[in-house]
């Protein structure tokens, strides 16, 4: 194992209490969870579960505020004004706050779920009322989002502190955009070739395009999709083979937080 590098440093995170996973094996292994708050999945007892399992193993927690559309599991875009959007975010986050508080569990950031954080990785508007909506709830949450996006981009512009996310089982087009879900290779299935594209982005800070082209992208942030049924497996894979390059996984600075 190369000895860890705090030059090389990298959060790991995982959407967690949406009711289809195994979080209980799979939150020992991260260093952030994102808790489903109502929208796309989620209810009291599935947050509250999530969260005294962070607050147990040290886990960072944060919301995970979709579009309210729990029968496509938030991954359809919908047409809705960025007013609405930033209600529907703002109930959401200040939902899991309140359990999070009654737990005596600090929410340290917010990313989007599924088509919401998609569209708002293209949609300035949406990004901005997003970002918007976060800091007039809690200036010293970190916004996860898309690497290089409209979302990232809008949270710096709002003063925020954002984390620049990349994905460890999703394949990606030449702008560093997700391939859409249910296109060929949107999901990479085979355990060998999601760890290969991990070591890249942590490593070298690119990813191999469906096209072959290589982009560069941040990584403050890697993702587990937990919903997968093999997660826990590829968790325990992914951060094993992140300590073994020498990087170093720990959640992101929170400001008041030690």
């Amino acid at each position: 194992m190369t000895k860890p590098d705090e030059s090389r440093r990298i959060d790991f995170n995982c959407d967690l209490g949406e009711g289809c996973g195994d979080d209980a094996a799979i939150l020992p292994l991260v260093t952030s969870a994102n808790i489903a708050c109502g929208g796309h999945a989620g209810d009291e007892a599935t947050m509250r579960a999530t969260l005294r399992l962070c607050r147990a193993h040290g886990v960072a927690a944060g919301a995970h505020p979709s579009f309210d559309d729990r029968e496509h599991f938030g991954r359809r875009a919908l047409t809705l004004p960025p007013a609405d959007i930033a209600q529907a975010v703002r109930a959401q986050i200040e939902r899991l706050a309140a359990i999070a508080a009654e737990e005596g569990v600090r929410l340290t950031h917010v990313k989007p779920h599924g088509a919401l954080y998609n569209v708002a990785a293209d949609d300035r508007a949406v990004a901005d009322a997003i970002a918007a909506t976060i800091k007039a709830f809690d200036p010293s949450l970190v916004l996860f989002g898309l690497s290089g996006s409209a979302l990232t981009d809008a949270g710096s512009a709002h003063g925020l502190r954002v984390a620049h996310e990349v994905f460890a089982e999703r394949g990606y087009d030449r702008r560093g955009r997700l391939l859409p879900r249910g296109s060929e290779g949107a999901v990479i299935e085979s355990l060998d070739a999601a760890i290969a594209q991990v070591r890249r982005l942590a490593t070298r800070g690119e990813v191999v395009a469906n096209d072959g082209n290589i982009v560069a992208l941040r990584a403050d942030t890697l993702c587990l999709h937990g919903d997968r049924s093999d997660a826990a497996l590829f968790a325990k894979a992914v951060r094993d083979a992140l300590e073994t390059d020498g990087i170093v996984v720990a959640s992101m600075p929170v400001k008041g937080l030690p």
